[in-house]
């Protein structure tokens, strides 16, 4: 089957190029020149692990491309997925000026029939207005369906090739069956591809997102209370997470969720029921929780120090919003790096892949190392944000050698406290 996406952001470059492993032939779109001709050359501008080997397998066995010539792609392609940035707006809101733009030039180059297919993250009702745009320019019959996507950064080859379900939304019995046409070959023993109306497909995303980041929000509130009356997180954690009806997905404390998805997500859904006039009490004390637990652990560090940080120098291990990936978008590194800059301490960071991101948003202001060691040396104390796994067994004996005072502070709980102990390195970490 031909198809195009529009959009060459983590989502449209894993989806297209996933797309062309099963043997179609996909034609990826961006207006970004720059960023279309490094992906012809085989330069890829995101990290995702996978990601690399199998753009180049696709493009030299031409069943992938990459091109700004929209038009062309749209009358080429008998499914256009669109796969293109919906930022959050100021008052919370999403942001649609993107899609729609897609839409009117799909409207203006659409010359038979076609499934237009939203991949992006869109309020409840964004497939109507599509529907509406489209309709005002051509009378050429078409549908639109909604197919939002759930993958994981860091694990998106997999969960795209093996997903756990295919979400698709769709109120037209001819495009269902060429959305099943394009996704049977993706489930080999069972079938996952669950059909619904459109306006349920957009709502699954949203609360499915909402939903995740609030485990998240719920165990770190938890953790707040755990420290407070003298209980261990890890413990309670191990004791709820193994009740079948709870699960160990999402329950790990730490500083908060980040990334592109769950603070954008949970924002947009708060906004979708100010409009409809009703709650979303829940969901806006997720959004609190997850701001605060930043600002406690940096008031954790502050606390040791009595306040007194402006002739300290931090090591940081870890920068991007979780491992495997270099996505800076909304990680609490941000926060937690700038809160400490505002105090007058220095800052020396290592990051396995996020470093040249961070310098787009630090600048010169803090210092980078070229591997986790080099991080430490002169420095006072540890600071872990990320949990790369390099950083999960170190040289304890090479830590405590170089840090003057000795400490590490886990925004990630990845250690054992009584054993950093027993070395004698202090440790403090969430709940």
């Amino acid at each position: 089957m031909r198809l195009c996406v529009i959009g060459t952001g983590y989502v449209g470059l894993v989806a297209g190029t996933c797309l062309a492993d099963m043997g179609n032939t996909v034609i990826c779109i961006d207006n970004n020149q720059d960023k279309i001709e490094k992906l012809q050359n085989g330069i890829i501008p995101i990290y995702e692990p996978g990601l690399e080997e199998l753009i180049k397998t696709n493009v030299k066995e031409k069943r992938l491309f990459f091109s700004t010539d929209l038009a062309a792609a749209v009358k080429d392609s008998s499914v256009c997925f669109i796969a293109v940035a919906t930022p959050q707006d100021i008052d919370g809101s999403c942001n649609l000026d993107a899609v729609i733009t897609v839409a009117q030039e799909i409207a203006k180059n659409i010359n038979e029939y076609k499934v237009i297919v939203n991949k992006s993250t869109v309020p409840v009702g964004t497939a109507d207005r599509l529907s509406k745009i489209i309709k005002e320019k051509t009378n050429i019959p078409f549908d639109v369906v909604s197919n939002p996507e759930f993958l994981k950064q860091g694990a998106a080859i997999d969960d795209f090739l093996s997903p756990d379900r295919v979400i698709i939304g769709s109120d037209s019995e001819k495009a269902s069956k060429i959305m099943s046409d394009i996704y049977s070959p993706y489930f080999k023993t069972s079938n996952r591809i669950i059909f619904m109306d459109v306006k349920s497909a957009e709502m699954t995303k949203y609360v499915a997102n909402a939903f995740l980041a609030t485990k998240i929000s719920f165990i770190n509130e938890m953790a707040n209370i755990c420290e407070k009356v003298g209980a261990d997180i890890e413990k309670v954690r191990t004791g709820i997470s193994t009740d079948k009806r709870i699960g160990d997905k999402f329950l790990f404390p730490g500083i908060g969720f980040g990334g592109s998805c769950f603070p954008k997500d949970v924002s947009a859904l708060i906004s979708v029921a100010k409009v409809n006039n009703t709650g979303s009490n829940l969901l806006e004390a997720v959004k609190e929780i997850n701001i605060n637990q930043r600002k406690l652990f940096v008031e954790k560090i502050l606390k040791y120090y009595n306040h007194n940080v402006s002739n300290k120098t931090f090591a940081i291990w870890g920068l991007s919003f979780k491992p495997k990936t270099n996505d800076m978008r909304e990680a609490p590194s941000i926060d937690i790096i700038n809160s400490l800059l505002q105090q007058g301490t220095k800052i020396k960071a290592y990051d396995p892949q996020a470093i040249e991101n961070a310098k787009l948003i630090f600048g010169n202001k803090i210092e980078y190392a070229n591997s986790a060691y080099e991080t430490i040396e002169n420095t006072d104390a540890l600071i872990l944000l990320t949990e790369w796994n390099e950083f999960r067994k170190p040289d304890f004996d090479k830590l405590k050698k170089n840090l003057k005072d000795q400490i590490i502070f886990d925004g990630r709980n990845q250690y054992n406290k009584s054993k950093l102990n027993s070395l004698g390195i202090k440790y403090i970490n969430i709940g």
